[in-house]
């Protein structure tokens, strides 16, 4: 029960807390004026001076960190124009008491900085609440945000705006600076470049000495281009690039490139080290001694093979320098000629396509596809009349066109459809089954499946690795003989063959030449070939006429 009788106290017992802020309606004046719509403006309008003022001492700051050696006074004249006017020191009467002082960037964001009662120094520029040291990079922030009366926000912005693209351009002339090419780095790349290719030629000379010693018989330019091509080649056997590459030039490039000729350059594929592996490997070659036999018997069937083939060869025809003089001023007609030049079955021939039998150029799909229709076209007709031709009867033969291994290697038997390929005839009642081969569209080379021989023949005028060869005609037989004889193919006897005495070529651009001359002999059941890479602009030459009557010339 309550004391009913005792006082009330005359005070309260505990003392009542004053408010921690005064109210806007008080705090008014001592703001400058400024009321709750106009205040919040203005701490925003301090943040975007303070944030672009930190983000420019930064850059300034790490741009003196790159090269120490540069100070502000030496940047370039656009560099000082865009860049804040030196500011003085700050005195220390500036700011009588301390606890007026608020540095870093979070003094603006205390909520009493607006009721400071002690005003600046009235000689400070309104504007200038961002003070930093050029010693340290440090911002320090005052506390009065008091702004004209004739600036309003649009104003403010755009003044942030101004500063935020002037801290841009600084922060990219700097960097512009920073990743300056030196002045003598083209100089120097120059020279480097000049060093190497003059190590190049000197090994490049020195090589083709020694091949020279050892039956070579072209050029030093057709040997630049040889080594060069023999470079390319091995580097797409090293990548396992019987796969398309886009980095390489297509053979098959049907559209003329302006300001380019047919002729390829592979200048850059031979570098030093592979010049001095081949010379090295070279060197042990010459170095080392023959091969003895391992018995009697083997010696004297060496010595009669060779035997036979110097009687060979002193009755094999060897091909002329030249053409006949009427059919060479036929060859100039006929290059001279525009638009189709001639058809034959399906396969026709364009100026464009015929120009590329001139020297120093590779040969096409059209040029070896058309060649190919007409070994075909000339067995054909073997079989009707026997008498036909005037050279040795051509073999029963079938011909594939140069797009058959790009679908058996890219695509394989299935996918690429090839059992359509010979729904109306049957491969395995042929003699000879002839396969011109494009190898990742830069090198040309001949394939057959001799049925009559029991072999799967290369002929490479490069020489290069014929597993893959080898192996995906093998598939290709087997799968066949199952779609058609619905059993599987007997490889019993059967062998690959790579003739040891195939002609090579010695420059880079010959191997489409060779390709169709192979194939040509080949159709005609010959063995041995009694063409060389001298006979190159000859065999040109006698193609263009070949083609342009589509008839093969009967001579040697």
């Amino acid at each position: 029960m309550l004391n009913t009788r005792k006082r009330e106290a005359s005070d309260p017992l505990l003392p009542t807390r004053q408010p921690k802020h005064p109210r806007v309606e008080q705090n008014t004046r001592s703001t400058g004026g400024l009321t709750a719509h106009t205040r919040l403006p203005a701490r925003w309008y301090q943040l975007g001076r303070e944030a672009v003022k930190l983000v420019s001492d930064t850059i300034m700051v790490l741009g003196s960190r790159a090269s120490p050696s540069t100070s502000l006074p030496n940047h370039p004249p656009r560099l000082q124009r865009l860049l804040p006017p030196p500011r003085p020191p700050i005195p220390n009467e500036s700011y009588p008491h301390d606890h007026q002082i608020r540095t870093g960037l979070s003094s603006s964001l205390q909520s009493d900085q607006y009721s400071m009662q002690t005003p600046l120094n009235s000689t400070r520029d309104s504007g200038s609440s961002l003070q930093s040291t050029s010693t340290t990079g440090f911002t320090s922030v005052s506390h009065s945000t008091a702004l004209p009366h004739h600036q309003t926000g649009d104003d403010l912005l755009a003044g942030s705006v101004q500063q935020c693209r002037r801290a841009e351009e600084i922060n990219n002339i700097l960097y512009q600076r920073k990743n300056k090419e030196h002045i003598y780095a083209r100089k120097h790349k120059a020279k480097v470049k000049e060093d190497r290719m003059k190590d190049r030629e000197a090994v490049m000379t020195e090589l083709f000495d020694l091949r020279r010693a050892s039956g070579y018989k072209s050029n030093l330019e057709d040997f630049k281009s040889y080594m060069d091509y023999q470079a390319r080649l091995e580097h797409l056997n090293d990548r396992d690039t019987l796969s398309p590459s886009a980095s390489l030039t297509d053979l098959r490039l049907k559209e003329d490139t302006p300001n380019l000729s047919h002729r390829h350059s592979f200048s850059g594929y031979a570098d030093v080290p592979f010049l001095e592996n081949a010379k090295n490997k070279l060197l042990r070659t010459l170095a080392s001694p023959p091969t003895k036999p391992f018995s009697t018997h083997d010696r004297l069937r060496q010595e009669a093979r060779r035997k036979d083939e110097e009687i060979e060869q002193r009755f094999r025809p060897s091909l002329p320098k030249s053409l006949p003089p009427e059919i060479d001023r036929c060859v100039d007609d006929l290059l001279a000629k525009q638009g189709v030049i001639s058809k034959i079955a399906r396969e026709q021939v364009y100026d464009k396509d015929l120009s590329r039998l001139l020297p120093c150029q590779w040969l096409n799909d059209e040029l070896i596809n058309f060649y190919g229709a007409m070994i075909l076209e000339r067995s054909e007709a073997c079989k009707k009349n026997p008498g036909a031709n005037g050279r040795r009867k051509p073999l029963n033969v079938h011909y594939f066109n140069t797009f058959f291994w790009s679908k058996l290697h890219g695509e394989g038997y299935e996918r690429a459809r090839l059992a359509k390929w010979t729904k109306k005839f049957d491969i395995f009642s042929k003699d000879v089954i002839l396969i011109p081969i494009n190898h990742n569209n830069s090198h040309w080379s001949g394939a057959a499946i001799n049925f009559r021989r029991k072999r799967i023949e290369s002929y490479d005028s490069m020489n290069l690795d014929r597993h893959q060869v080898f192996k995906n005609i093998r598939h290709y037989l087997d799968l066949e003989h199952q779609n058609k004889k619905k059993k599987s193919f007997d490889f019993t006897g059967w062998v690959n063959h790579v003739p040891d005495d195939t002609p090579q070529q010695e420059n880079g651009y010959d191997c489409g030449v060779f390709t169709c001359q192979f194939l040509e002999a080949l159709s005609r059941g010959e063995e041995t070939f009694n063409f060389s890479q001298r006979d190159m602009a000859y065999l040109r030459r006698r193609m263009i006429w070949e083609i342009g009557q589509a008839k093969f010339l009967d001579v040697p």
